[in-house]
């Protein structure tokens, strides 16, 4: 029987009809700035349907688009300046950052109660320690999605091929603070396919098109494709849909799936970082 395919436009939907309604109650808008640097295609359209979806909620954004020459000092000085905007309560740096910029020291100097996507070493470390007070959208929108589509979490032998800050390490967190039993796959791990085939729910983040093939996955097993790339002028995940779906009982499709998501959990961050700032 094909797996059931989870909708994560509808779920996102739902999130933001709901948030809408609670933004338009609000005497203040809440604030979102989003600073991208350099002239990396994915980021542009990230941060473009974030601005398109931040109109639809009534929440008021900002970008900040910069050149990729920018200095580190500079890109900071942008930073501190938004610390001190009353207007913005939630900062968004979209990555890759340029090699001559560190990450870290950026996400360092935005102020904590502004950290909309938790990359600041603080809410790293929370995260690990079980406290999600701020975490990544897009490990985040994988969660909403397994809870939203009634998938079992605790007990279940969860499998994670791709270890990044930004989705592999974070989800892999939030799924050991909910119970599953979690194994973290990467480029040097051996047998791979036979570790994917235990998952009761395998989370596919490597940016490799087709990378997880029908032999790779358990039946019955739930599917979640993080995965991104262009092929000709076609999107597609890191998993082999059109067969895996025939395996699995549930999957994500590439596009629709978790896109969505990470959009409408950086709304909901940027509205929790609102309510921790104006209480």
């Amino acid at each position: 029987m094909p797996a059931q395919i989870i909708d994560g436009k509808e779920i996102a939907k739902k999130i933001l009809e709901k948030m809408k309604q609670e933004v338009s109650t609000l005497q203040k808008k809440p604030g979102l700035a989003a600073v991208i640097v350099g002239d990396n295609p994915a980021s542009k359209i990230y941060v473009g349907m974030k601005r398109k979806t931040c109109e639809k909620a009534g929440i008021y954004s900002e970008e900040h688009k910069l050149p990729e020459k920018t200095t580190q000092e500079e890109l900071l000085k942008l930073i501190r300046k938004l610390n001190e905007d009353e207007k913005i309560h939630a900062i968004l740096v979209q990555l890759p950052l340029p090699q001559h910029i560190s990450s870290e020291k950026v996400f360092s100097e935005v102020l904590l109660q502004k950290d909309v996507d938790g990359f600041s070493p603080v809410n790293v470390g929370r995260l690990v320690a079980g406290n999600e007070n701020s975490v990544p959208c897009t490990p985040k929108g994988i969660i909403r999605i397994l809870e939203e589509t009634g998938i079992e979490i605790a007990g279940a032998n969860a499998v994670v091929v791709g270890r990044s800050n930004i989705v592999g390490k974070p989800v892999a967190s939030m799924l050991l603070n909910r119970n599953a039993t979690v194994t973290v796959c990467h480029s040097k791990t051996k047998n791979l396919g036979e570790i994917t085939k235990q998952a009761d729910i395998l989370i596919a983040a490597v940016g490799k098109p087709g990378m997880i093939t029908e032999d790779m996955v358990k039946e019955g097993a739930a599917v979640v494709d993080v995965g991104i790339n262009k092929t000709g002028n076609e999107l597609v995940g890191d998993v082999d849909f059109e067969k895996v779906k025939e395996k699995a009982a549930w999957i994500t499709p590439v596009p629709g799936g978790v896109g969505p998501m990470t959009v409408a959990m950086l709304l909901e961050n940027t509205l929790s970082r609102y309510r921790e700032i104006e209480k």
